[in-house]
């Protein structure tokens, strides 16, 4: 399953540090080779503790991670929705991608550029949207010029009409929306947009991450940021990530046992990269089951509400086109068991068909016949 979360910031707010540090974020290179893509794309992998637990259950050789793709957008400035900069190949950029990563400037640094006069992440903000916002005004314009021809089209086929009228209806609505530049407005309508729709960029799902000084990881002393307390006051907690860009990047350099020492001294918990690409993988509605066994000890994302029998597709498509059931159980309970053999004497492997939906931990043996 490929999923793409793109980077996004305007000149000078640390996008390109953060890049760099994901980049560095290798897998094994006998699991997963870690490349970047092109020069502006790359893969890592999702921290996961379980997969640990069970390579060490199972003796597996070697384990497979999750892995999220990373793209650095590049070359967004004011004008980008009329071709300014890079604007063209920015906006097709964020087309593509599933996520959107704000990366907002929240430290005060003299020696390094800013786009504005002062540093103001939220108006950071609000620049991108409003880009992205005139873009989708001009698409939808589009489509409503469209839309009568569409609709004529499909005289025949009642239930593709019903579609293209119910699109019609929600692009009228979504017009003034985009004028006023009402981003909460755009994804309430959108919410539950019939399947004909066009897919609008300000509609895509979003994280913020903040950009914070060095000097502010140590004890969370980010909370007293005013930049980050008017984020996380306009975005919600759960949705402003604070990392320092220029010490990850550091810290993607050093060996295991130099992050560890380099974060203690820093009072950083926990890699604020770490926090990134799983915010990403919650963000982007993935969930991860895993295979297990000698040779390795894989995770797999999928979206949640997947069944076992489309879960098995994703490792391979024998396993989903001769499925025939499945022997399931939790990787938290193994790991509490210690083994396989321990679980069946306690009840708790059971075997599903094809219509059960997989749960996150869900360790599966596909049995299936072709």
């Amino acid at each position: 399953m490929t999923i793409q979360a793109g980077l996004v910031g305007l000149p000078n707010v640390g996008k390109s540090s953060l890049f760099n540090a994901l980049t560095k974020s290798s897998v094994p290179a006998e699991n997963y080779p870690f490349c970047t893509i092109d020069p502006h794309m790359a893969i890592t992998y999702v921290p996961d503790r379980r997969l640990d637990e069970m390579q060490r259950i199972y003796g597996s050789k070697k384990e497979i991670p999750a892995t999220v793709n990373f793209v650095d957008i590049a070359g967004l400035v004011k004008g980008a929705a009329s071709g300014q900069g890079l604007g063209n190949q920015f906006l097709s950029h964020i087309r593509e991608v599933d996520l959107i990563l704000h990366v907002l400037r929240c430290f005060e640094d003299a020696n390094i550029l800013h786009s504005g006069e002062t540093i103001d992440p939220l108006a950071d903000y609000e620049i991108i949207i409003s880009e992205l916002m005139l873009k989708d005004l001009e698409s939808v314009d589009k489509r409503l010029q469209r839309m009568d021809k569409l609709i004529k089209a499909a005289s025949s086929k009642p239930a593709e009409k019903k579609e293209l009228e119910a699109e019609e209806a929600l692009l009228k609505a979504l017009v003034p929306a985009l004028n006023a530049a009402d981003l909460k407005a755009v994804h309430q309508l959108t919410k539950n947009a019939p399947s004909t729709m066009i897919p609008l960029l300000s509609a895509k799902n979003f994280l913020i991450i903040a950009n914070v000084a060095e000097d502010e990881l140590d004890n969370d002393g980010y909370k007293n940021n005013k930049h980050y307390q008017t984020l996380v006051a306009t975005f919600g907690v759960d949705r402003v990530i604070p990392v320092c860009a220029k010490v990850e990047y550091e810290l993607s350099q050093l060996s295991n046992e130099e992050v560890q020492e380099m974060m203690g001294l820093l009072g950083m918990k926990q890699s604020g990269l770490d926090r990134i690409i799983q915010q990403t993988y919650k963000h982007l509605g993935l969930i991860t089951f895993f295979t297990c066994g000698p040779q390795e000890a894989h995770a797999w994302p999928i979206k949640k509400g997947m069944t076992i029998r489309q879960a098995a597709g994703e490792i391979h498509s024998d396993l989903e086109r001769g499925f025939i059931c499945a022997d399931i159980f939790n990787c938290e309970d193994l790991i509490k068991a210690g083994s396989e053999a321990k679980l069946k004497e306690i009840g708790k492997l059971r075997t599903e068909g094809q219509d059960y939906i997989v749960q996150d931990g869900d360790v599966v043996h596909i049995k299936f016949n072709v």
